[in-house]
């Protein structure tokens, strides 16, 4: 897996905005036989936890979730087969982001310490594992530029940015796990 170049990130999201509804509904109930418990997470928990705070930026998530699913096939071609991914291996993607994703969570109790110091983390492991730091910038970007639309709480809009940055490391360590099988 590399780091995608302007040019191929610029490729795959043109591919991606091109999808007509048709076509991208069969993406996605593909995507969701293929891979099952990722698609529930990432289309189903994921958008659910945006939603508790701010229903249209869980609209958002979802349809920058699609957009990132369409990038990565575009840009590394079909997703890894089941076949080829540990059981567990959703299992201990959840682990991993487990207390870093619970300190973006404001209303859960925790130390601020201890949260300042797992938020910097996250944000941290999220520039160093994740090579798509482009693809990240521009979900960022479009979750910005969205935000300027209406009057979104900032736990919200973090929390949708820090959603898509662990989806879109989701892909990577997807693909990342099945090249490696």
């Amino acid at each position: 897996m590399h780091a995608l170049t302007d040019s191929e990130l610029f490729k795959a999201l043109t591919y991606a905005k091109s999808i007509d509804e048709d076509t991208g509904a069969i993406i996605i109930e593909q995507f969701q036989r293929e891979q099952i418990a990722l698609a529930q997470t990432i289309f189903g928990i994921f958008p659910n936890v945006v939603a508790e705070l701010d229903q249209e930026l869980s609209y958002l998530l979802m349809d920058l979730t699609f957009d990132v699913l369409c990038v990565f096939q575009s840009a590394f071609g079909p997703l890894p087969d089941q076949s080829e991914i540990d059981a567990n291996w959703l299992e201990k993607q959840a682990v991993l982001f487990d207390a870093e994703f619970q300190a973006l969570m404001t209303d859960r109790d925790m130390d601020v310490r201890i949260r300042n110091k797992l938020q910097n983390r996250f944000l941290l492991r999220a520039q160093e594992d994740n090579p798509q730091q482009g693809l990240v910038n521009f979900m960022n970007a479009a979750i910005d530029e969205f935000s300027l639309e209406g009057s979104h709480s900032l736990d919200a809009l973090q929390t949708t940015k820090a959603l898509i940055s662990v989806v879109i490391r989701l892909f990577g360590n997807l693909y990342k796990q099945g090249r490696n099988a």
